[in-house]
């Protein structure tokens, strides 16, 4: 038995409606389950709970067994006196309050019924599956539902990615245009080198690169400096020394902090170099000032006319100081773009319309199904199972469904899992 299970069954009344009594056999009437807490603190809270016809108004726990309530430590935790009744499995012990009084038990033993614990034990059965619980019966479930629940797995999404947002907003003092900044660099930095090109971006205040805008040559030293490629024993060729002189002026005038490491070469294709892609992004900022207003607030920009601009004439030639290279106009690719819209600019239109009270999801699910979906395993694996995916917001939905409901197992949180099991059960 596991305690998933037990939410499921008080959450959606899979009990009796009439004949439940508590182990000391006073009768049970819920008027009210109460609101699912997913946090810390009692499972249930504002429950309306009838005991022998008295209205009792409080908070539910449940537990496998009743004396988990003390392997927990519930019975020195304040926030657990207003529990008004504990709800079970198997009720194995008496549990009382800080104040010394019972808190009356209902054991669910007796009243769930034997086909929901079977489909309940059909959808964990690890022999039934190679990728998820439900894969046999995922396409059964209702298409209208299911739409339903896309569109709040898609939200949940950009909510989780807004926390990292959030914590950079507090950290500037809600300084939109730094955030941006940092955001992007996360991005361009790609999966091998994002956390040390945000620590690049915390180590710069926006405020120069305003300073700097228009003029290339001092921009890209500054983030070419940040990243430790003008380092003294590293001279390679002329534009390099020129770089580097630019950048100790300007780390002696800013008083600039370096991060604590170097960038990533290895394993990157030549395109996602470091120093490509901070080249790119200096062209960006060198070309475009008030970055944050044209691609956050105006409601649709072109995001390829904004970071499609290629690179100085000095990288058409190299993807690594001294090392020359056939000649190529490095722009960002279709694919790389379509990155900085998921992962980048449409996070933080959304936090900037919360942020402004007034948050638009019919535009942010327009933006989001015009870029083209994912591909990867895990929406490899759903389309498998005859699941169309047909866009970024549908691959974006899928991905937050698999690594926080299917992997977790939580299946009775999810609304196919929850479903299936309300027309089994």
């Amino acid at each position: 038995m596991r305690e998933d299970l037990l939410h499921f069954v008080w959450m959606y009344r899979k009990y009796p409606i009439n004949g439940l009594v508590t182990s000391t056999g006073d009768r049970i009437n819920v008027e009210s389950t109460g609101i699912h807490n997913h946090l810390s603190g009692p499972d249930f809270f504002n429950a309306k709970v009838q005991l022998n016809g008295q209205l009792w108004a409080g908070n539910v726990e449940i537990h496998v067994k009743s004396s988990d309530w003390y392997a927990h430590n519930h019975q020195e935790d304040i926030n657990y006196d207003n529990v008004i009744l504990h709800v079970v499995w198997e009720d194995d012990v008496s549990v009382f309050r800080k104040d010394g009084s019972t808190i009356p038990t209902l054991s669910l033993k007796k009243y769930i019924p034997l086909k929901l614990l079977e489909s309940y034990q059909t959808l964990f059965d690890s022999r039934n599956y190679k990728f998820i619980n439900c894969e046999n019966e995922f396409d059964t479930v209702d298409v209208f539902m299911r739409k339903n629940w896309l569109d709040r797995l898609f939200v949940e999404r950009l909510e989780e990615k807004s926390v990292f947002i959030n914590q950079l907003l507090e950290e500037t003092n809600n300084d939109w245009e730094q955030v941006l900044f940092i955001m992007l660099l996360k991005t361009f930095g790609t999966k091998i080198n994002k956390d040390v090109f945000v620590e690049l971006g915390k180590n710069i205040d926006f405020s120069i690169i305003r300073k700097l805008h228009a003029k290339p040559l001092e921009l890209e030293s500054l983030l070419m400096g940040q990243a430790r490629f003008l380092e003294d024993d590293q001279e390679a060729d002329s534009y390099h020394k020129s770089l580097r002189k630019e950048y100790t002026f300007l780390k002696h005038k800013y008083q600039l902090n370096q991060p604590y490491k170097t960038p990533e070469f290895f394993r990157l294709r030549p395109p996602n170099f470091p120093t490509i892609r901070l080249a790119q992004l200096s062209a960006v900022y060198s070309t475009n000032n008030n970055l944050f207003h044209l691609i956050i607030e105006q409601e649709y920009p072109d995001i390829s006319e904004v970071f499609n601009l290629g690179t100085s004439e000095y990288w058409e030639t190299h993807y690594n100081f001294g090392k020359t290279s056939k000649k190529s106009i490095k722009k960002t690719s279709s694919s790389f773009l379509d990155l900085l819209m998921i992962n980048t600019i449409i996070p933080l239109k959304f936090c900037y319309q919360r942020y402004k009270g007034n948050v638009d999801n019919e535009l942010l699910f327009r933006m989001m199904s015009a870029i083209k979906k994912e591909e990867n395993s895990i929406i490899a694996n759903y389309r498998k199972l005859n699941i169309p995916i047909k866009d970024a917001k549908e691959s974006q939905s899928y991905i937050q469904l698999y690594s926080e409901y299917c992997i977790k197992d939580k299946c009775l949180e999810c609304a196919v899992g929850a479903s299936l099991m309300n027309i089994k059960g």
